[in-house]
């Protein structure tokens, strides 16, 4: 049987639009020969319709456009695509289905078993899960079809599973020759790794091939690789698309042609997969919001400097403007790094100073008296430029992109109604080291793109004389591996304390001998040294959690955040503004 992985990028709630883009694949599926043609889950709304599966019109008129447009397209060839379907009633009773299409009608259906609630999940809020499953026939084959959770069960994969079943394993039992994954997989980096692994596995652990076709695309937050392939019974790449890109890829799974195809593996996963997905992500949410044309906000630092360079490429410089509002603390090599940045992208630049404004907010707050150097001071400078470019913005219908990366976010270094302003949230999710990271990874493409004085100047954000982020922040690497172990990984402060410490080379029973209060007195010699290191190593962690809990408020009110780790802020991580619970206990 030859069948296409159709990788597809859907417009969420674009029905006619999707349809028609799965018109195309069905025809160049076709003209390759294909048996058959698999489409993502979900792919005829677009993965995840969220609460527009709460309306009757919404689920009826996808069922409709099933029957008006895609089943005409079957007479020979078969379609396996994603749709909502009525249960007994509407909305939480619908099911997920992957539903077989051939000869111009519906001859197969299986509904989504395992339905995850973690992460950025809320599938039970609309769904319920598949009361059966059962292999489907097409052309003498038994499809043993799957939806995105439902092959993440494994116990020989897992060591702990999250569901008491497991629809492969029972899919298998029952005549399965071939597992097909229908998936919405949303992308953080090491996601692919994992992901390839696990599927390789579970081919390898029931004897089968597995072909796995996954969603392309940005859909608000979240940004989907795409990724698909198939394997062989033992593992074996057989067929793939490309990440990030809508793509077609053709899987023979006759035994000769198995035997005779080389498939280039998928490069190895490191910042080119960050900036893809970046790039993607900001073209993606123009396109299917209806801008065409992004502003930024230029200040000569390096977090403004790569959101400039992917809306660049996501939309052309042509299509990009970026806007240097020196302050009176504004050093005259950020404001030189910033023409010479806008130069090398080719994009449209402007200078307004806001000086003039801050002067006169100053005298009307201050009452005629010297500046005070104050938060409200410097809040204020980050404020009166985002007016400016608001302005900018809504005068000529340009998406105005944050520049704030997620280790500001998470500690509250990013301003309310200033620089956290805007209609997309580019880098929040972006830890500074990674910041880093891409912006030395970009000028390997590009060589000098990014002036190295961007790179190598000191992170300030030149609210106040000779200011610098490690003025009140600790450097940035402790910062990103502390946020990483509590916010991605649900560490607690002893367990970030015992990694700090067995980093530095301190005995690790000492960690639970110290009090998260610091009430132990150090004791004289080299334990002693060493409990006043794990003391102040608490007092480090200790700090960086409270300013995480206390800038709740501020990440409530940021633009939709672009997903490329584990876990961001964002339906990913749902914590409560007023709350009181301290890790500090768990010392």
């Amino acid at each position: 049987m030859k069948i296409a992985l159709a990788q597809l990028n859907p417009t969420i709630g674009d029905l006619k639009g999707n349809a028609e883009r799965m018109l195309k694949f069905i025809a160049a599926a076709k003209e390759q020969g294909a048996d058959l043609v698999v489409f993502p889950e979900l792919s005829l709304p677009g993965y995840t319709p969220q609460d527009l599966l709460l309306l009757p019109d919404f689920v009826q008129e996808c069922g409709a456009m099933l029957r008006r447009v895609i089943l005409p397209a079957t007479r020979d060839i078969g379609v396996l695509l994603g749709l909502p379907l009525p249960g007994a009633s509407l909305a939480p009773h619908l099911f997920n289905a992957a539903v077989l299409v051939a000869g111009g009608e519906v001859t197969g259906v299986q509904a989504k078993t395992l339905l995850p609630t973690y992460d950025v999940f809320f599938e039970n809020r609309y769904f319920q899960p598949a009361p059966r499953r059962a292999p489907i026939s097409f052309r003498g084959v038994r499809l043993g079809v799957t939806i995105c959770e439902d092959i993440w069960n494994d116990k020989a994969f897992w060591e702990d599973v999250r569901y008491p079943v497991d629809p492969v394993e029972e899919l298998v039992a029952a005549g399965a020759e071939v597992i097909i994954n229908i998936s919405g997989s949303p992308y953080h980096y090491g996601k692919q790794a994992l992901r390839l692994g696990m599927v390789q596995a579970l081919a390898r652990h029931h004897r089968r091939p597995v072909v796995y076709v996954n969603q392309v695309g940005g859909n608000d937050d979240l940004l989907y690789d795409g990724c698909s392939f198939a394997v062989g019974p033992g593992g074996e790449l057989l067929a793939r698309c490309r990440p990030f890109a809508e793509d077609l890829a053709l899987v023979n799974l006759g035994e000769e042609a198995r035997a005779a195809r080389q498939v280039e593996p998928f490069p190895p996963e490191d910042m080119e997969w960050v900036r893809k997905a970046l790039v993607m992500g900001i073209r993606d949410y123009c396109r299917k919001t209806g801008f065409r044309r992004a502003l930024v906000g230029l200040s000569g630092g390096i977090d403004s400097a790569l959101v400039a360079v992917l809306a660049a490429e996501a939309l052309g410089p042509e299509n990009v403007k970026c806007v240097s509002m020196p302050s009176r603390y504004s050093s005259s090599r950020s404001v030189a790094d910033a023409a010479s940045l806008a130069y090398n992208l080719g994009v449209e630049y402007a200078v307004k100073p806001i000086e003039q404004v801050f002067a006169a907010l100053l005298g009307e707050m201050n009452g005629g008296g010297p500046p005070r150097l104050d938060v409200a001071e410097e809040n204020a400078q980050a404020r009166i430029r985002c007016n400016f470019l608001m302005f900018m913005s809504n005068r000529e219908n340009r998406l105005l992109l944050t520049t704030g990366n997620k280790s500001e976010l998470a500690v509250g270094y990013a301003t309310l109604y200033g620089d956290m302003a805007g209609g997309l949230a580019v880098i929040g999710d972006v830890p500074k080291t990674m910041v880093y990271e891409l912006c030395r990874h970009i000028n390997t493409l590009r060589p000098q793109l990014i002036p190295e004085a961007i790179l190598t100047k000191a992170p300030s954000a030149e609210l106040r004389p000779d200011q610098k982020d490690t003025d009140s922040l600790p450097p940035y690497p402790l910062l990103d591996f502390v946020l990483k172990k509590f916010v991605e990984e649900n560490c607690s402060l002893k367990e970030i304390v015992g990694l700090l410490a067995a980093e530095a080379g301190l005995p690790k029973e000492l960690v639970g001998r110290v009090s998260a209060a610091g009430e132990e007195q150090a004791a004289a010699g080299e334990e002693g040294a060493a409990v006043q290191q794990i003391l102040d190593l608490t007092k480090v962690v200790e700090r960086i959690m409270r300013l995480v809990a206390r800038a709740e408020y501020k990440r409530r009110q940021a633009p939709p955040i672009l997903r490329v780790t584990s876990r961001h802020f964002g339906d990913g991580r749902r914590m409560p503004i007023a709350q009181r619970w301290s890790s500090q206990s768990s010392l």
